[in-house]
């Protein structure tokens, strides 16, 4: 039995193969063939491509999801300075009315 050489696979060249099988109707053994794959290499891509095809699609979902989260961030620091300056307008008040003796 020949041993066969490990090749490297981008994951566009991945999916490319997956197509050629699933949308050009090519066989497996004529992929594996052509491609020096192990038919067990072939269907792990093809269950991970089903299983985590799903990601290919939440790439939109998170950028606009990192976005929120930056404004509720800002959003956050912008209500904490104004607290701290109201905070400080509250004292400032209380010790002028002191002052005054109006307390």
């Amino acid at each position: 039995m020949t041993k066969r050489r490990r090749n490297r696979y981008s994951p566009e060249a991945k999916v490319k193969i997956l197509k050629r099988h699933l949308v050009d109707n090519v066989a497996v053994s004529d992929l594996c063939e052509e491609h020096n794959l192990n038919p067990t290499v072939f269907y792990r891509w093809m269950k991970e491509f089903f299983e985590y095809g799903a990601s290919a699609f939440e790439r939109e979902q998170s950028h606009l999801q990192r976005k929120a989260e930056k404004r509720i961030e800002a959003l956050e620091e912008k209500l904490k300075k104004k607290n701290e300056v109201l905070s400080e307008l509250m004292e400032e008040h209380i010790q002028l009315k002191k002052e005054l003796g109006e307390l």
